[in-house]
C-alpha cells in the first residue's frame, strides 16, 4: 500500500533508511523531498526520449522502451549505490506522480527481499503540501521582524541568534542571496526548492516561542516570497537596528570582500544602476570602484541608493509596532544579538497581553 503523506515533514518519512527519488537528474535538481537521494531509472535524455515516443508514436511503444531502460538502470543502481545495503535495509521510493517509474524500481528491489514502500501521488503530492503550507498556511509562532538598512549586519545577527537558541528563519540563507544587487551567493535554488525549504522550516517551528525573520521585500534575488511568509513580515512588529552609515559602510566592505576582488564585475554592477541615478553619480561610483576606495563606494551606495529605498519600503509599514535599537558599532555582534532577543521577547509578550 503506497504511503499517504499528510504533512511536509510527515512522521512516516522517518521510518526509512533511504528516501530515493527515481526521477531524472534534472527533475531532482529542480526540487526533491528533504534528504532524498537521486537514483534515476531514466536519465535526462532517456526521460525526454520516452516522453516524445509516448506523445508522437504510442503509449505502448513508450512503455516498452521505458521498461528496458528502467531495468538496465536498476541493475546499475543495485550493483553500485545499493551494493552495501544489507537485508534489513528499508527504502522509500517516489517518482513524479503516476508511479510507473517508482513502481517498477520498487518491484525489482522488493523481489530481492528488501522492504520497499512508495509514495501515493509521488513528488507531486508532497509538492501540493508544500504549496498549501507556504501560500495558504501561517507561521504558528509569534513573528518579529529584524529591520535595518544595508550593512546593519542583520544576517550575521540572525546567525548568532540561532546559536543562542533563538528561533530564526534565515530567508536569505535559504534563498542563497543577500537581498541586494550585490547579494548573490552562488546559484540560487529554484522557486520550488526555495518553497520546499521554507515549508520545512515552518513545520519545525515551536509555536510557544517567537520566531525572528529578517525584513525583506517580496523578492530575494530571483525568488518570490510565498504569501504566508510575506503576510507574516507585513503584519509583524519590528526591531530596527539604527547604525550610522560610516559604521555600516565599514562592515559592508568587510562582509562583501569577495566582491571587491573582481573590480570589473563590481563596475558592471554599478553600471546596472545607471537608469536610477545621474551620469555624474554613476561615474563617481565607477571611479571609486576602479581605484579601490571600497568603503567610500559603500557609503555612497548606502546614502544615495539603498537607504532611500529602505525608507520608502519601510513607510509601507508605518502603522506596525516598531522598536528602535541604536547600535554604535558592529564589533560585538553577540551582545547585539542578546539585545535583539530580549527585545523580541518583550514585543511578543506585550502583544500577547494586548490580545488577552
Amino acid at each position: 500500500m503506497p504511503l499517504q503523506l499528510n504533512r511536509v515533514l510527515d512522521p512516516a518519512l522517518a521510518g526509512f533508511d533511504d528516501i530515493i527519488d527515481v526521477r531524472s537528474p534534472a527533475e531532482f535538481a529542480e526540487d526533491h523531498l528533504p534528504g532524498a537521494i537521486n537514483l534515476p531509472v531514466l536519465d535526462n535524455e532517456e526521460h525526454a526520449r520516452v516522453g516524445t515516443i509516448y506523445k508522437q508514436v504510442s503509449p505502448f511503444d513508450a512503455r516498452k522502451l521505458g521498461a528496458a531502460l528502467v531495468a538496465a538502470n536498476a541493475a546499475r543502481h543495485i550493483a553500485g549505490p545499493l551494493a552495501d545495503r544489507d537485508g534489513a535495509w528499508r527504502g522509500l521510493i517516489y517518482c513524479w506522480r503516476g508511479g510507473q517509474r517508482s513502481g517498477s524500481f520498487a518491484t525489482i528491489l522488493g523481489q530481492i527481499g528488501w522492504r520497499i514502500d512508495t509514495i501515493r501521488g509521488g513528488y507531486k503530492s508532497w509538492r501540493r503540501l508544500v504549496v498549501d503550507r507556504v501560500q495558504n498556511g501561517s507561521i504558528a509562532a509569534p513573528v518579529v521582524v529584524l529591520d535595518g538598512n544595508t550593512g546593519s549586519a542583520k544576517t550575521a545577527i540572525l546567525t548568532r541568534l540561532a546559536a543562542r537558541g533563538a528561533q530564526v528563519i534565515d530567508l536569505e540563507g535559504l534563498a542563497r542571496h543577500r537581498g541586494s544587487l550585490f547579494g548573490a551567493m552562488g546559484d540560487q535554488p529554484s522557486q520550488k526548492a526555495f518553497e520546499g525549504r521554507l515549508a520545512v522550516a515552518m513545520e519545525q517551528i515551536d509555536p510557544a516561542r517567537p520566531v525572528i525573520l529578517e525584513a525583506e521585500s517580496s523578492r530575494i534575488g530571483n525568488l518570490n516570497l510565498p504569501k504566508a511568509i510575506w503576510r507574516a513580515i507585513c503584519d509583524a512588529p519590528r526591531i530596527r537596528l539604527a547604525v550610522p552609515v560610516g559604521i555600516r559602510a565599514a562592515y559592508c566592505t568587510r562582509d562583501y570582500a569577495d566582491l571587491t576582488l573582481d573590480r570589473d564585475a563590481l563596475q558592471d554592477k554599478v553600471r546596472a544602476l545607471a537608469a536610477l541615478h545621474s551620469r555624474d553619480r554613476i561615474a563617481h561610483w565607477l571611479e571609486l570602484a576602479r581605484s579601490g576606495q571600497m568603503e567610500e563606494l559603500a557609503a555612497g551606495l548606502m546614502r544615495d541608493h539603498y537607504d532611500p529605498r529602505y525608507e520608502r519600503h519601510r513607510a509601507r509599514f508605518a502603522t506596525q509596532r516598531e522598536s528602535l535599537l541604536p547600535v554604535k558599532d558592529l564589533t560585538d555582534l553577540d551582545s547585539i544579538a542578546a539585545r535583539v532577543e530580549a527585545e523580541a521577547l518583550r514585543l511578543t509578550e506585550n502583544l500577547r497581553q494586548s490580545r488577552s
